[in-house]
């Protein structure tokens, strides 16, 4: 099959890079898991409080009618695991388009070739757009996957209320949102939301180089992607880029923190690494893939 964004070479790079799990890493994304997870089997497991968007078929009234307080019934499954990646789609991420897509590409064949099932979503503005649809096997994905070829980023990002508004299921796998984190709108709630329903989050900071250690100087004039009324004209200088990388460093920092306040997991990513060097060096290193 032959793409524009994601080629033959890319996926033979993959299938050494699974192999390579297989040997060094017990249980890459999981995949037939055989522990005790909450599903839908007849064993009762546990009670948990009802969270807006939950199945209402599944609240045990006879619960609600002595406490006045409305919470799910648990129960043992054997199931798959299933996997949501957002994508920022928003205008900033243009230049980091084609390393997005291909990194949400990579976590998703290693889940789908550990028998989980993925769903990757684009979020644009304030909606969450389903780009493939709970793949499961590898016939399947590689027929998906040919959409990416047609996807374009674009418009403001507003990661919040496109996660929120979306299908975000209750625990039972990994939340990956992979965008600049550049945006003055709200992304904390929606890295809130998915750990009050269970997810594992990850968010991964996706930056070019220039955007980490920019080199232009003199009579600039840099616009704001996103809002072009927005823009910084000045001489830039040294001590302007100095600032510059204390703000981004605050920017990374408070992710960062906020990450691990919620137990969740933040990656930084430059775009001159390579994918598999990512997954390698730092998505076994943070755990993302154990």
């Amino acid at each position: 099959m032959k793409l524009k964004i994601i080629d033959e070479v890319f996926f033979q790079n993959l299938e050494q890079l699974d192999i390579y799990l297989k040997d060094n890493v017990a249980g890459a994304f999981g995949g037939n898991h055989r522990s005790k997870k909450i599903g839908s089997s007849s064993e009762f497991a546990d009670y948990r409080k009802y969270v807006p968007g939950d199945d209402i078929r599944r609240i045990d009234w006879n619960v609600f009618s002595r406490f006045d307080k409305l919470y799910l019934k648990l129960f043992l499954d054997e199931r798959q695991m299933h996997h949501r990646i957002y994508i920022d789609a928003s205008s900033s991420m243009n230049n980091k388009k084609e390393y997005a897509l291909k990194l949400a590409v990579a976590f998703s064949y290693l889940t789908i070739k550990a028998m989980d099932k993925v769903t990757i979503y684009l979020l644009k503005d304030k909606k969450a757009i389903k780009l493939i649809d709970k793949i499961v096997g590898k016939e399947s994905f590689f027929n998906a996957i040919a959409a990416i070829d047609d996807v374009s980023f674009s418009s403001d990002s507003h990661i919040s209320e496109a996660i929120m508004n979306s299908s975000t299921g209750y625990g039972n796998g990994a939340s990956i949102i992979i965008s600049d984190f550049l945006t003055e709108n709200n992304y904390f709630n929606a890295i809130s939301y998915l750990r009050e329903k269970h997810r594992d989050v990850v968010c991964i900071q996706l930056l070019n180089e220039d955007e980490i250690h920019p080199s232009f100087k003199g009579k600039s004039i840099l616009y704001d992607c996103e809002n072009k009324n927005n823009f910084y004209k000045e001489n830039i200088k040294k001590e302007n880029l100095k600032a510059y990388e204390l703000a981004l460093k605050e920017i990374k920092n408070n992710i960062e923190s906020f990450c691990i306040s919620r137990n969740a997991t933040y990656l930084f990513v430059s775009t001159s690494k390579n994918i598999d060097k990512v997954i390698l060096d730092e998505a076994i290193k943070k755990e993302i893939i154990k």
